[in-house]
């Protein structure tokens, strides 16, 4: 794990802080959400460019674990996010609302670190990547019709113009170039100067985008303190549920435990970048939807650190031989 990687919780943070800051002046606050939008396109295009869409067909090798994955992501995690929000969060439909996008879409990157530190099945959970992006793609503005439909009024055309630029066009720019820059520059060239340092730039995009963001709208923290406090319990309790599912489905249908450490950290981990960007510009004037997506994540990066060290924890007593659980 890199530096930015272990670390990101606090970089986050720090963006946050910077943002709140630059929006105590006048002129950074007017300006500030000119550039929110196009600093998450170029973050979602980093993204895109990194997910290998080629190995789609292996997604469904190992159809039980795909479709387990997928029933829980895609099933069973929307309903869990509804019921929580409902229970905790219903005097407050911008942080409901909020709540919802965070936990309807897998995430596509990081969470294999930490399956890789919980000794899980990394490359069975990198298989299932390029299904669950493209099903969360398809899926999020579906979801938000029918979830959030019931909390808030939601302009279906604003959706769908939102999803076309935050989404659609970095989608379609990662498959352009990766399908053109090959063929001018060659695939090492595309390794060598792009792919290895996306990481790094998607992240300082991310973080530009917070800043911006905190900066244009950190007006409606600063009044509500505490309001997002709200946020703590309904995550918790949504993070535990889940576990404890995949620990007892991984169980039931006799996963190894790396199998089963790799459903529990795929169907654990959020993909909150590209709902952000979804929440900003089809919700421009709710700001506590773009906030409850940026405190998420802080709550939910420690928190995935723990169920990692958990994981190991339960390895010690499974059911092993010669190492190989």
């Amino acid at each position: 794990m890199s530096s930015i990687e272990k670390y990101q919780s606090i970089f986050i943070l720090v963006s946050v802080a910077v943002g709140l800051i630059l929006g105590q002046s006048t002129i950074a606050r007017n300006y500030a959400d000119l550039f929110i939008v196009p600093f998450l396109m170029a973050m979602l295009l980093g993204i895109f460019l990194q997910v290998p869409l080629r190995q789609l067909g292996k997604s469904f090798k190992n159809w039980r674990f795909a479709g387990i994955s997928a029933g829980i992501n895609f099933i069973f995690n929307p309903l869990l996010a509804f019921f929580l929000g409902f229970l905790f969060l219903r005097d407050t439909p911008a942080l409901w609302i909020g709540f919802i996008m965070l936990m309807v879409t897998p995430c596509t990157d990081w969470y294999l670190l930490f399956t890789g530190i919980a000794r899980g099945n990394v490359t069975l959970s990198a298989s299932i990547l390029p299904m669950n992006l493209i099903l969360q793609l398809v899926l999020l503005p579906v979801y938000l019709l029918i979830f959030a439909g019931t909390i808030a009024t939601i302009d279906p055309s604003l959706l769908m113009q939102s999803v076309i630029l935050v989404l659609l066009i970095p989608f379609v720019g990662s498959l352009f170039t990766k399908t053109i820059v090959p063929g001018i520059k060659g695939e090492y060239w595309l390794e060598k100067n792009v792919f290895q340092k996306l990481d790094h730039v998607q992240f300082i995009f991310l973080n530009l985008a917070i800043v911006s963001m905190f900066a244009s709208q950190g007006e409606q923290l600063v009044q509500n303190p505490l309001i997002l406090l709200k946020l703590i319990t309904p995550v918790l309790l949504f993070f535990v549920i889940v576990f404890i599912a995949g620990q007892i489905v991984g169980r039931y249908l006799g996963f190894s435990y790396q199998d089963t450490a790799s459903l529990n950290l795929t169907t654990l981990a959020r993909n909150s970048p590209i709902v952000l960007a979804i929440a900003l510009t089809a919700f421009p004037q709710e700001p506590l939807i773009a906030l409850a997506l940026v405190i998420g994540p802080l709550i939910e990066l420690p928190v995935l650190g723990i169920i990692a060290h958990t994981l190991l924890w339960i390895r010690k007593g499974w059911d092993c031989k010669d190492d190989v659980c």
